[in-house]
């Protein structure tokens, strides 16, 4: 179990010190947008803004108590956009890429800014690592081992191509508008037995081999009919069974989502509840996807401005065996490192998606 993290008020310490001039040397030298601090208490932060200079501030915490003196409320010690991320005892990578997708959702950073970081890796609540991350780089890849996470008899290589194609439809819409869509992706048959048509399914009539996933023609067939109200229900190996259907799982009071969720959200949590499947969802009014299993959110990726790529999972695994949390400095004399990570984790739910996602 993870220490507490103190919320006293600290001094600014000859370390402290040492780690915000290189943040704001490799600020410089980088052109980074901004320089984001993870508090794991409240820091001295007049002294703070003083030493990182010109460069714009964003600090980070799980609780409002970590952020004391970072707002601009009367009696602050300084002025920096803060974000509560309320994440309790997750690793620190969880929390970096939260507090990341979070100020990308606020407007705070582009999804290609340059980030410079600062937070506890070592010792707790001491600002003991410094890491540069490119957005594009950071949120814009997943891998294989985020998809192993999830428990599913539902191969992996589907998933992929299902979040892919999910992704695309999140980020581009169709002819300029955007376009939200709901797959449920595995366990056909049970879904089937919750679902009904609303009316013409597009894919009815086609064989197995015209409705499959892994042809690019059908895949921007799905992205036509996507605009269409209805769900799409693919089988485990990818096949497109049935699309423009009306979801009707039972409710379950287990079920709780995040306020400004709409009914496409909670159809894919029901449904993921009711059954063994995984339900993609895509937010019309953001192009968020969701990945729901039993009926919680497990993923949640953004849409960025750039194609997602996938990395190997077998090229991770000795790096991230046994950690969960980027490779950090050790010193503020050390050169800091690239974080190259996962886009998403099991992240939890924001509030940004509106009532006009309703559907499916």
């Amino acid at each position: 179990m993870a220490a507490p993290r103190s919320t006293s008020t600290r001094r600014f310490s000859p370390q402290l010190e040492g780690f915000c001039k290189t943040a704001s040397a490799l600020a410089d030298a980088h052109a980074a947008e901004a320089i984001l601090v993870l508090a794991e208490r409240p820091l001295d932060w007049a002294s703070v803004q003083e030493c990182l200079g010109k460069h714009t501030m964003l600090v980070a915490a799980d609780t409002e108590d970590q952020l004391a003196g970072s707002d601009d409320e009367e009696g602050s010690e300084a002025n920096f956009e803060t974000l509560l991320l309320g994440m309790g005892d997750a690793p620190v990578y969880e929390r970096l890429t939260q507090a990341l997708l979070e100020a990308v959702s606020e407007d705070l950073l582009e999804t290609g800014s340059t980030v410079v970081t600062l937070y506890s890796s070592f010792e707790p609540s001491v600002i003991d690592s410094v890491s540069l991350i490119r957005l594009g780089e950071h949120l814009g890849k997943l891998t294989v081992r985020d998809l192993r996470q999830i428990q599913t008899k539902v191969p992996t290589e589907t998933l992929k191509r299902v979040i892919d194609l999910a992704v695309e439809i999140g980020r581009e819409g169709r002819e300029g508008k955007p376009v939200g869509t709901l797959m449920v992706v595995g366990d056909h048959r049970k879904t089937l037995e919750l679902s009904k048509p609303m009316g013409f399914d597009p894919v009815r009539g086609y064989s197995a081999a015209e409705r499959s996933l892994s042809d690019t023609k059908v895949r921007e067939g799905v992205k036509e009919i996507a605009q269409m109200d209805g769900a799409f229900i693919v089988s485990a190996n990818g096949t497109v069974i049935a699309s423009a259907q009306h979801l009707s799982a039972p409710a379950s009071r287990e079920i709780s989502l995040s306020k400004g969720l709409g009914a496409r959200h909670w159809a894919a949590a029901q449904v993921s509840r009711a059954t063994e499947a995984i339900a993609i969802a895509v937010s019309a009014s953001s192009g968020t996807v969701r990945v729901f299993q039993n009926g919680e959110v497990v993923l949640r990726i953004e849409p960025l401005n750039r194609a997602m790529t996938w990395r190997d999972f077998e090229a991770e695994a000795d790096r991230d065996r046994g950690a969960a949390s980027p490779k950090p400095t050790k010193s503020a004399k050390s050169k800091a490192k690239t974080t190259k990570a996962k886009a998403a984790e099991a992240l939890p739910p924001d509030q940004s998606d509106s009532a006009q996602d309703a559907g499916g």
